[in-house]
């Protein structure tokens, strides 16, 4: 049976992203998610903005984080995912990765909580890349 309370605000959220400095912090992030309730989120490469939900599909947005960039139209999977990779190891910062994402053709990411999984897609909702996160 669904809850039918909100279980996360936008503050907790924005809370357990603080901690976060670089890719290599992502699966600590996305536990403190999946304790706050959170099912799944979508994250936007065009201006950052993401949208969280929990059980019951309700969403917080939160805003948009930086000034749009604009998104390539032709993917380049293997460019994406050497600059993924860089981002994971601590290489690059978040605006370095979704410019690069952008650069990518990346238009955004969705991370399922319980399913432990990062996918990747383009300007056409195609699945450029689906990432097991670890744990």
């Amino acid at each position: 049976m669904k809850n039918q309370q909100r279980t996360f605000t936008a503050d907790q959220i924005r809370k357990a992203h603080s901690k976060v400095k670089s890719g290599a912090d992502f699966p600590t992030y996305i536990q403190d998610l999946k304790k706050l309730g959170v099912t799944h989120y979508e994250t936007f490469v065009s201006d950052g903005h993401t949208d969280y939900y929990d059980v019951n599909d309700h969403i917080i947005r939160l805003a948009a984080k930086y000034p749009t960039l604009n998104i390539a139209q032709t993917p380049n999977k293997e460019g994406f995912q050497t600059q993924l990779k860089a981002h994971q190891e601590g290489k690059t910062d978040y605006p370095t990765f979704c410019n690069d994402a952008s650069k990518s053709g990346i238009k955004k990411w969705v991370v399922l909580i319980e399913e432990m999984t990062c996918t990747y897609f383009d300007k056409a909702n195609n699945s450029i890349l689906v990432e097991q996160i670890p744990h």
